[in-house]
Parts: structure tokens; C-alpha cells; sequence
């Protein structure tokens, strides 16, 4: 069965995500950011989806591979397709209850086109997913204040719930002057 928490918290992440996309015009989601060494907030985005997708497709196939992603310009240039997708994403989300069983495929050799194959499951490939996500939130923030700060993003968007914790553990000890 697929944990209730994960499912939770990889909603969270992507409702996030969807409304701060939703807020951006058209021009700035696909505009070069000087601070993101001239990549896109639609970039990083696509990006984000895109490790979703691989994931969503290699539960059905069996096979997991992240490296071997799409890299689908619409999403990254067009911000309705972006929603498109993150909702799709969503629901899949939320009807699946199976922790199906399957294999995640890496290529970590720079020379070499030879994979290593393991074990994996679900529930494991979306940790990694919120993870993954959670960073490249973190980025998408740094590119939208730097180019549409009109744009509210939530205080802890782009910030692993560990670090939100921490803070807020630290913050109640200090409350005395």
C-alpha cells in the first residue's frame, strides 16, 4: 500500500508549485534568469515534472530511469501545459493505493553507456521525488524573485519539511531576550 504521508506531502509539493506557476505570466515562466545561470523557471520546472513522469511511466513498464527523461520544450515553454501536467501528476497521486515493486535503472558513468539496475518501489521513488522537487523549488524561488517578486510565494516553499522543523524548534527556545 502506498504510505498516506508520502501521498500527502507529494500533493503538497505540487499544489505549491501549481499555485505559484499559476500566478507567473507567460513571458516570465519562460524567461532567462540571469541568477539561474540563464536558465528558465519553466526549465526547472519541466524538470521537476519530468522526474514525476519517469516515474509515473516506470511503474507500469516495470523500469525506472530518470536519466533517460523527455525533456519536453512545452512544458518548460508554456505554463498551461506545465499546469497540465502537475495536475495530471496530482491525480495520479492521488487514486494510486499499490506500493508497486520495481526496477530503478542509473547510469552514473561519464564514459560508459552501462546502467546498474536495483530494486526499488514506490513508495521509495516518491521520497526521492518530494526531495528532488523540494530543490528545485528552492531554485524556482531564487528565479522568480529575481525576475517577477510580485509573485507570493509561501514561506516555506522550496524548504525540506527537516529544515522547517529545525527552525521552528530553534525558534521556540529563543524566545527569550
Amino acid at each position: 500500500m502506498v504510505n498516506i504521508e508520502l501521498k500527502n506531502a507529494v500533493k503538497g509539493v505540487l499544489e505549491q508549485l501549481a499555485a505559484v506557476v499559476g500566478q507567473m505570466s507567460q513571458s516570465d515562466f519562460k524567461k532567462p534568469v540571469t541568477t539561474l545561470n540563464n536558465a528558465t523557471v519553466g526549465q526547472h520546472v519541466r524538470h521537476t515534472l519530468e522526474f514525476f513522469t519517469c516515474l509515473l511511466d516506470g511503474h507500469i513498464n516495470g523500469v525506472v530511469n530518470y536519466d533517460k527523461r523527455n525533456h519536453d520544450k512545452s512544458i518548460e515553454q508554456d505554463k498551461s501545459q506545465a499546469l497540465t501536467s502537475l495536475n495530471s501528476i496530482i491525480a495520479f497521486i492521488e487514486k494510486v493505493k499499490e506500493n508497486y515493486q520495481f526496477k530503478l535503472e542509473v547510469d552514473y558513468g561519464i564514459d560508459t553507456d552501462l546502467s546498474s539496475s536495483m530494486d526499488t518501489n514506490l513508495n521509495r521513488e516518491l521520497a526521492y521525488n518530494i526531495e528532488h522537487a523540494i530543490h528545485h523549488m528552492a531554485l524556482i524561488k531564487i528565479g522568480i524573485q529575481a525576475i517577477c517578486p510580485q509573485v507570493s510565494i509561501p514561506a516555506n516553499f522550496g524548504v525540506a519539511n527537516s529544515t522547517v522543523k529545525y527552525n521552528r524548534s530553534q525558534s521556540a527556545g529563543n524566545d527569550s531576550y
